[in-house]
């Protein structure tokens, strides 16, 4: 059981951002906010969201993409980080499981996430 007086802060600082709706399985676009130096810039991160856990402002995901020579790349992301400046949902993926952790073994065609398709 939270104290009352977290749980409110907790929820003004999740009232403020705007977070999509997506689950594991979708493909997403993360633009986060990198400081080097004195100079800020914007890098995107886009890749499956194979995983979304905790609650709160404690809620993060994990987003898993095919780096250079096929070297799989995972980060773990606070989904009400100020470093994270938007999150975009490319696609929606069609799968059974609330964690894709299985998408560590595939590579190429094997790790494929059907599209998800609304009528």
């Amino acid at each position: 059981m939270k104290n009352k007086y977290i749980e409110n802060f907790e929820k003004a600082q999740m009232a403020e951002r705007q977070v999509p709706e997506f689950r594991a399985g979708d493909t997403v676009r993360v633009a986060v906010r990198i400081k080097e130096g004195n100079k800020e810039r914007v890098q995107n991160f886009e890749g499956v969201c194979i995983s979304l856990r905790g609650e709160g402002t404690g809620k993060t995901f994990t987003v898993r993409k095919m780096g250079a020579n096929n070297v799989g790349v995972e980060r773990i992301f606070p989904l009400y980080s100020d470093s994270i400046e938007s999150i975009e949902v490319v696609r929606r993926g069609r799968v059974r499981r609330a964690k894709l952790f299985y998408l560590r073994e595939r590579k190429g065609k094997a790790a494929r996430i059907k599209e998800l398709r609304r009528k």
